[in-house]
């Protein structure tokens, strides 16, 4: 029997041990058993580029806020530098997210490329090194948000952007995209003929990033890989196993790499509508894992209201793919008028009516909050209670027969 000096101490460091929960914000990389596990029995919150209602897009600061507030991903863009380093940033340019214009030691270097059959001219991010880019600031994209953080926050690399879903202190998964491949293959040359997907699994790897969606690996570094060209995750389906997500743009949009050719040459598509049809559902399903459609390819709009959704939820789901549409944003403007200004209706609609396994997010804070009210995570903390409430009863049944 154990003397009864000695059950106050067994008590003390069952509640230490009982009581730790995950804190925020970061640093510090931890042993991965103390981690706080990714939730899956919800909807995910993916912070798109970030908490960037709050704070500049693919920062690290805006990165580290989006874990704070509870995100299970962190999304982020990624292009390639002029010396081949992998970069995080939305748009090919610099022009509208960075003080490029205040750099007039760059002022020469506008350009005008074709992308996308489309002639665009600007400050290109191929014609930057790493440490000319790392001297740039970024700003935020949208001037109705909170301006107060321009100039603070620099370009980080795909590896920083790694390393910060790594030190959390709960498993944070990340959820890059192979951004214009088609583009950074023609302007970016790497050693030994590599393409730009080759660096980009490459990287994932060096990091650990590998295992098949909802594995034992996969679950200790979560990780969804994103592109709208689907010559891409079809080329790297040989590189890895990881889950990918086949975006789709607008249905009269052409896809990335559109007149790419893939086998089988039947299946070569030219603009997103195509790839919403079943018989391509049912071809992409050996690559993919899931689906990033626009909001509007699943529901129309008309004079800011939502029609009549359509089937591809449904459609998808039949053919065992995820549907993690994109962007939910907060702001009135963005809001259609169903939802009487609230984006807690919005992501109610989204998640309970539509059904919906993940969603792209400007506003992680605000997701976070209504799924903890309507279908809370077990946390460690609770845990903890429940656990030192049984010590409890234990304990006052040992005085009891003492």
């Amino acid at each position: 029997m154990v003397s009864p000096s000695v059950v106050p101490y067994i008590f003390l460091l069952l509640f230490v041990g009982c009581s730790a929960r995950p804190l925020y914000p970061l640093p510090g990389r931890r042993n991965d058993r103390n981690k706080q596990p990714l939730q899956t029995f919800r909807a995910y919150n993916i912070a798109h580029r970030g908490s960037n209602g709050e704070i500049p897009e693919e920062t690290a600061a805006a990165y580290m806020r989006a874990i704070e507030e509870g995100t299970d991903f962190i999304e982020t863009d990624i292009l390639a530098s002029k010396d081949g380093a992998l970069i995080c940033f939305h748009d090919v340019t610099l022009d509208d997210t960075t003080d490029i214009t205040n750099h007039k030691e760059f002022a020469n270097r506008k350009r005008t490329y074709e992308v996308q059959g489309v002639n665009t001219t600007g400050f290109f991010l191929v014609d930057f090194t790493l440490d000319e880019l790392k001297l740039l600031r970024v700003k935020q994209r949208y001037p109705f948000r909170d301006q107060q953080y321009n100039g603070e926050f620099s370009i980080i690399t795909f590896d920083e952007f790694i390393s910060i879903a790594l030190d959390a202190h709960r498993v944070v998964g990340i959820y890059p995209e192979i951004k214009n491949p088609v583009f950074i293959n023609q302007q970016v040359k790497w050693p030994g003929g590599k393409r730009f997907e080759d660096k980009f699994v490459e990287t994932l790897k060096k990091y650990g990033y590998r295992g098949s969606y909802m594995s034992k690996q996969w679950l200790k570094q979560p990780a969804f890989i994103q592109s709208f060209a689907p010559t891409s995750l079809i080329y790297i389906s040989n590189q890895t196993d990881l889950p990918k997500i086949f975006l789709i743009d607008d249905v009269d949009m052409p896809t990335q790499d559109t007149n790419q050719v893939f086998v089988p040459p039947h299946l070569v598509s030219t603009s997103y509508w195509e790839i919403t049809s079943d018989s391509y559902l049912d071809f992409i399903k050996e690559y993919v894992v899931g689906i990033g459609p626009w909001k509007d390819n699943i529901i129309p709009v008309s004079s800011n209201y939502l029609q009549i959704p359509s089937d591809l939820v449904a459609r998808a789901h039949a053919h065992n793919l995820q549907v993690h549409p994109y962007t939910f944003r907060n702001e009135n403007k963005f809001l259609h008028f169903n939802f009487s200004e609230d984006p807690y209706n919005e992501y109610d609609y989204w998640i309970n009516k539509i059904g919906v396994d993940g969603l792209f997010t400007d506003f992680t804070g605000s997701l976070h909050h209504y799924q903890e009210w309507t279908n809370p995570f077990a946390s460690g903390e609770k845990e903890a209670t429940r656990l030192l409430h049984k010590i409890e009863l234990m304990l006052s049944k040992f005085k009891y027969f003492n």
